[in-house]
């Protein structure tokens, strides 16, 4: 699969990733051996982005010429634990053409489920969809349902799959009767929604989700319950993908995360 991953091949790295969250990597140690609490993965910085370099067999192991530890670790495991520190892994760099970096971003997708989120890198823009009456009627139920704070909006172009509308949540709290009340907004609205159109919801707290960064650092709430809100903190752009070309049909100015 390492040798089929070639740029444009989204495909190809996605299959890559299933393979990931299903099989082992031998992760190398700079310094230490496995368990040790002095152990620490060897590092290196691509564009910016941090990476931790591992070799994907024992056979691979040999041909790098590591001599210092390694250890194995599932795919899942070294997912959940790299991501939220902002690390990917480098699959085999020693090898012809360099190997293949995987960033935190699809780590996190590893972690919490391929399935679960769209593939990226994603194009964020501001929707030009012209649908007044479901956006009306969502900000009349989210003034109705207390635990929202406010609603924002994007057009999200995954790297595989249909594009979507996205609509993010900023709840008062995070409690389970304050998600319970958003995901019956919801439902109350998606009869507003026009046939053929996916919509889809994002969680406003969530630090690590693509679309919800977007939201915070590009995009005005279409409904705000608090009339001074404070501005959002810029966002550093990039999300762990290299930059790509303007998506087609978006409206202006699309960002890629």
């Amino acid at each position: 699969m390492l040798r089929q991953v070639t740029p444009g091949r989204h495909d190809a790295y996605e299959q890559l990733l299933h393979a990931l969250a299903g099989s082992e990597v031998w992760m190398l140690l700079w310094q230490g051996t496995p368990g040790a609490q002095d152990a620490q993965y060897g590092n290196m910085e691509v564009d910016g982005f941090g990476y931790a370099p591992c070799v994907t067999s024992a056979r691979e192991l040999a041909a790098s010429g590591w001599t210092r530890a390694h250890e194995r670790v599932g795919g899942l495991e070294i997912a959940r634990s790299l991501f939220p520190d902002r690390w990917g892994i480098w699959l085999n760099p020693h090898a012809p053409g360099g190997g293949v970096g995987i960033p935190w971003a699809d780590l996190r997708r590893v972690a919490t489920g391929l399935d679960r989120m769209p593939a990226g890198p994603l194009r964020l823009s501001e929707p030009s969809l012209e649908i007044p009456q479901f956006y009306a009627l969502l900000s009349q139920n989210a003034h109705r349902t207390s635990a929202v704070r406010s609603l924002r909006r994007a057009w999200v172009q995954p790297a595989l799959g249909s594009p979507y509308l996205a609509i993010g949540l900023d709840l008062y709290d995070s409690s389970p009767g304050a998600v319970e009340a958003a995901r019956a907004m919801m439902h109350q609205t998606v009869g507003a929604v026009p046939d053929g159109l996916p919509v889809s919801t994002v969680a406003m707290s969530d630090p690590y989700d693509p679309v919800a960064l977007w939201l915070h650092a590009h995009a005005r709430p279409f409904y705000d319950r608090d009339a001074h809100a404070a501005p959002a903190a810029p966002l550093t752009p990039g999300y762990g993908y290299p930059p790509a070309g303007p998506a087609r049909g978006a409206s202006a100015a699309p960002h890629v995360y």
